[in-house]
């Protein structure tokens, strides 16, 4: 594929019948695109059918007059349909408390190129890592958060979201509960990340109660967030095998390592459109060619 020509996405979502992929395929033909890569699935519990097509066009078609000429396709099969720029780099908000392993990860997969988004600011509830990220030249917005100033903290963080822009919110170890509210209004465009010990281990020192349990794997679950605290749709998890040899330190250390990395490849995820919601699961297609291009060049 010319790295250089201009690429775009399609993801589709309705109910399965007969004809869906012949009439998108056959569409994008006619408009003089070439599709470069195409995923689907086919739920048969729920009858949904779910699709993700990157395609060119050699003709330097407008996205949205192909948009547009697709409406005729999107209402004959009742579609959920988005058609994205492939080279329009997403805008993010962070948020971080007082662990900054998943940020800096984060900050650093950026400053290479690795993560292809923008990061339109930061937000903490601390000043812990102000320094770090205003020497990376992104904004940073303390905002603290307490019972009686709720509200208006969560008030003010939605200022930041519509001042920046933001389309999706990534809770890099934030550790304060969002409201319904924020929840609703950002549905499927925040993601958390969270140790897999839950619901066995919740509360304070996760990890040294798992060391205490003698576990076996330390994992990491990044998920949408929801009402329903640490029960959202999974996008990504992972695990890492550990022995009776390690120490409650080296739990902690290992388990910030995997959140680090499931936290990145969620956003990596979703910042490319391989996501779809499927009620209380995800469809998360594999990566399509050329979207870790920058990660290898870097």
């Amino acid at each position: 594929m010319d790295l250089n020509m201009k690429t775009y996405i399609l993801n589709v979502s309705c109910v399965s019948t007969r004809g869906i992929v012949a009439a998108i395929t056959g569409f994008l033909a006619d408009k003089g695109c070439n599709i470069v890569d195409s995923s689907q699935f086919d739920d048969l519990d729920t009858g949904m059918f779910f699709m993700r097509l990157t395609f060119t066009s050699e003709e330097g078609a407008i996205i949205g007059d192909i948009a547009a000429g697709f409406e005729t396709i999107k209402k004959k099969f009742d579609m959920v349909s988005e058609f994205h720029d492939g080279g329009t780099k997403m805008k993010v908000l962070l948020m971080v408390s007082r662990f900054g392993h998943c940020l800096n990860d984060l900050l650093y997969r950026w400053k290479i190129g690795a993560l292809p988004i923008d990061i339109v600011a930061v937000v903490s509830n601390h000043f812990d890592y102000q320094k770090v990220v205003v020497n990376h030249d992104i904004p940073f917005h303390h905002i603290p958060v307490t019972k009686a100033n709720k509200p208006q903290a969560e008030a003010r963080i939605m200022d930041v979201v519509e001042q920046t822009g933001a389309e999706l919110i990534v809770l890099a170890r934030y550790m304060q509960v969002l409201s319904d509210a924020v929840c609703q209004k950002m549905s499927g465009r925040i993601i958390n990340i969270h140790h897999s010990f839950l619901p066995s281990f919740k509360g304070a020192n996760p990890y040294k109660q798992a060391y205490e349990r003698g576990v076996k794997l330390i994992g990491a679950t990044a998920h949408y967030v929801t009402a329903d605290l640490d029960e959202g749709p999974i996008i990504e998890q992972d695990v890492a095998r550990i022995t009776h040899s390690q120490s409650a330190s080296d739990y902690v250390s290992i388990g910030r390592d995997v959140e680090s990395q499931v936290l990145a490849r969620a956003i990596h995820a979703h910042i490319h459109h391989r996501v779809f919601l499927n009620g209380n699961k995800t469809i998360v297609f594999p990566a399509s060619p050329g979207s870790y291009v920058s990660e290898r060049m870097g």
